[in-house]
């Protein structure tokens, strides 16, 4: 028998150290595992894939949802801060003590009558999670797809609805190398007779193909819906509905309306289950929220966090920079992943800063702040560096904002970007409310 974990800490642990070696990278593994605990949903569920905008996505159909007077559960990942926050339930983000029992129970069936199966850390977490979700007597389940869709754990779960959100080029060495790969891996969460809401308005015909070779009821950006606005108000149409003189959504940025274009779909194709008013439209789009989302927060230096990780997310954070007005000086506090192509994301954002704050972060897979510098100033040499651009390099996320802060003037911005780690790590005590020094003070 197992030594008995009594805390969540101790279980995320247990998870990391089963690092199982050579593992076959199907779902048949974690199939087993959800069997033998008979994991099954009884409610509509709801599966998001796709580069970027699936957490906003997620979001704004839980506001929806919640509005519409449905208890919901949602599965995101990774998480800023604190494990639980992958998991809502009403709104609510999870008890670490709520998820004990549930770990307990992925063990138990991962180790039944000696007959063991491996499982990564993520496949071991989505299914105490999943099995949470399926006990919480949900009205509907969102699951966020953590990388890829074909082989992630949560296609395990034969979702009512699919959503492909922007395709765009990351985690090549999973996925593939193109837009087309990467799309034909997303594709992996539709089913055969269901709707999947395509919101890319360019997605790749890998993804258009599949669906028709699945036979799933396909609906496109642009195609089975759309929307149009100007600038108090913008309004969708579907296959069978209108919304006219929304208001935008309160998650910021232009691409925001793709997004929410895709989740008015997905409550359009689910409509006889899922019933939604035109009010719980407004209510759930206004109020939705949603941290480290292109998230301003007021004070003196406006300071903006978001997660952009890959280039694709970078352009649309440095076009929502760009529509922010004039500010004296733009500080940036980045760190990244080593593996993703910074090289473009440098160069995308980089007209619009003028000190940049390099930081180390707590994982591995990190860039060093050292080597993010190095690359910087090679941009700028490539580039003729025509202006004067301070760099500094830093141990951890916090020690760079504090850096920024001391060298800030109240009406400058902050932006910090990046990986999870690097929004997550100037979040660690909660959400700084920043007072630079005035001068003359």
């Amino acid at each position: 028998m197992h030594t008995k974990i009594h805390t969540l800490e101790g279980w995320l642990r247990h998870c990391e150290q089963l690092h199982p070696q050579n593992i076959d990278m199907g779902l048949d593994r974690v199939r087993e595992v959800a069997t033998r605990m008979g994991l099954r949903f009884d409610c509509p569920v709801i599966t998001v894939a796709g580069t970027n905008g699936k957490g906003s996505t997620c979001a704004m159909l839980e506001a929806v949802a919640q509005q519409a007077g449905f208890r919901t559960g949602v599965y995101t990942s990774p998480h800023l801060v604190h494990f639980e926050e992958r998991c809502r339930v009403h709104g609510e983000a999870v008890n670490a003590s709520d998820l004990i029992a549930h770990f307990e129970a992925v063990e138990s069936a991962r180790t039944q009558n000696g007959n063991d199966v491996s499982l990564t850390y993520f496949e071991f977490t989505t299914l105490a999670i999943l099995r949470l979700m399926s006990h919480a007597l949900l009205d509907v389940a969102i699951l966020e797809v953590g990388l890829g869709g074909r082989l992630d754990a949560t296609n395990i779960i034969d979702a009512d609805c699919a959503i492909i959100t922007s395709i765009d080029i990351d985690h090549i060495e999973y996925l593939g190398p193109d837009r087309e790969s990467i799309g034909r891996e997303k594709a992996g969460i539709m089913r055969t007779g269901r709707p999947v809401i395509v919101s890319d308005p360019m997605a790749p015909q890998s993804v258009i193909d599949h669906a028709r070779e699945m036979g799933a009821d396909l609906w496109r950006f642009g195609h089975d819906f759309n929307f149009s606005g100007d600038k108090q108000q913008w309004s969708w149409a579907g296959r069978g509905r209108r919304y006219a003189g929304l208001a935008y959504p309160a998650l910021r940025g232009a691409n925001q309306l793709v997004n929410a274009s895709g989740v008015l779909a997905a409550f359009e194709a689910l409509r006889t289950r899922l019933p939604v008013t035109a009010q719980a439209v407004r209510n759930g789009l206004a109020l939705v929220e949603l941290p480290g989302r292109f998230q301003i927060v007021p004070g003196q230096p406006t300071l903006v966090l978001d997660v952009a990780h890959n280039p694709h997310s970078v352009a649309a954070l440095t076009a929502n920079l760009d529509a922010m007005g004039y500010f004296p000086a733009t500080h940036a506090v980045f760190g990244a992943m080593a593996d993703k192509d910074l090289a473009p994301m440098l160069a995308k954002v980089g007209p619009l800063v003028d000190h940049w704050y390099f930081t180390d972060l707590p994982t591995p897979r990190a860039e060093a702040g050292a080597v993010l510098q190095q690359k910087w100033n090679a941009l700028q040499m490539v580039s003729g560096g025509r202006r004067q651009v301070t760099s500094s390099v830093h141990a951890d996320p916090l020690q760079a904002l504090q850096a920024a802060v001391a060298a800030a003037d109240p009406a400058d911005r902050i932006v910090v970007f990046g990986s999870f780690y690097t929004v997550g790590g100037v979040l660690i005590n909660g959400i700084p409310r920043l007072h630079a020094k005035h001068l003359g003070a």
